[in-house]
């Protein structure tokens, strides 16, 4: 039996074999990202883009990742399963982040959370990891953020902003996170980190040194027509391949073709030539229903 997937595993990976990350939204989703091999899941926030239909995050509340989140865990995956800590879960108080947090993990089965930003956030991480809650960070371009760094952006081009994100990385690493995610950063600032910091780093647009990668499963898989970041290699064309299955199935509802001999259900040749009976009778199928319907009054008094 395969070991499952725990934060100080995650931690033990740091220089080793990569760590292989992606999104999952459901149950379905789940079981082929763990079947492929991923480490680790991430019910991400990026659900309310990809799978609501939002033009951002912002909207995606705590209910809206417990739900998700629980239907990811329902498919019991080998592989770690890491809730994201939406928008203003974590912002407002030490308490209400823990509580946010804890129910992730009672009500989503999630079995660490992810947040973002750095030291600005070091308070709440650290009071989510003394209720023992593993915490993996996200710096550089956090989607969250998203007005506030004026659009989907690069982060840490030039030499100040870099040493904000090395600081930045260097202070979560040392308040206990596990991991973190470098998203839209140069390879160059990601090495540094990647060589700065004890804990893995996980990779999304910031080169090939981060100790893993990750990336949505609907990119990867081509579900949807959508734009597509520089840093997504797409896999396969999911969305068009639906699109023919379904064109078929629709044509042979049309057809007539569907559905054959073979995916429909049949009664007993004496039964069916009862009912042929019954209904050639004329008046069989009111004697019937009158007969039941005076039984029926029977039972009733």
């Amino acid at each position: 039996m395969v070991d499952k997937i725990t934060a100080p595993g995650v931690i033990a990976r740091k220089g080793g074999d990569k760590i292989k990350m992606v999104t999952a939204y459901d149950t379905p989703s789940a079981r082929i990202a763990d079947r492929a091999g991923a480490d680790i899941i991430l019910v991400g926030d990026s659900m309310g883009n990809v799978v609501l239909g939002r033009a951002d995050t912002l909207s995606v509340t705590v209910d809206d990742m417990i739900h998700h989140t629980a239907a990811v865990a329902a498919a019991s995956p080998r592989a770690m399963v890491l809730g994201d800590m939406p928008w203003l879960s974590y912002h407002a108080s030490t308490e209400e982040t823990v509580t946010n947090a804890g129910r992730l993990v009672r009500a989503g089965g999630a079995e660490a959370v992810k947040v973002e930003g750095g030291r600005k956030r070091i308070r709440m991480i650290r009071a989510i990891l003394d209720a023992e809650i593993p915490v993996m960070g996200h710096l550089g371009l956090t989607p969250q953020s998203v007005h506030a760094m004026g659009g989907y952006r690069v982060q840490g081009r030039d030499t100040a902003m870099a040493h904000e994100l090395i600081s930045d990385a260097v202070a979560l690493a040392d308040t206990g996170v596990f991991a973190m995610v470098l998203e839209g950063v140069p390879d160059t600032v990601a090495a540094l980190i990647t060589r700065e910091v004890a804990v893995p780093t996980i990779g999304i647009g910031a080169g090939p040194s981060c100790d893993g990668q990750v990336l949505v499963f609907h990119d990867v898989l081509g579900l949807h027509d959508g734009h597509l970041p520089k840093f997504v290699r797409q896999y396969a064309r999911l969305a068009d391949t639906a699109v023919e299955a379904l064109s078929q199935f629709f044509g042979d509802i049309d057809s007539g073709a569907f559905p054959a001999e073979a995916e429909t259900y049949h009664m007993s040749e004496e039964a069916a030539r009862m009912l042929l009976e019954l209904e050639q009778a004329g008046d069989g199928w009111r004697r019937i229903r009158g007969d039941h319907l005076l039984a029926d009054d029977a039972m009733d008094r």
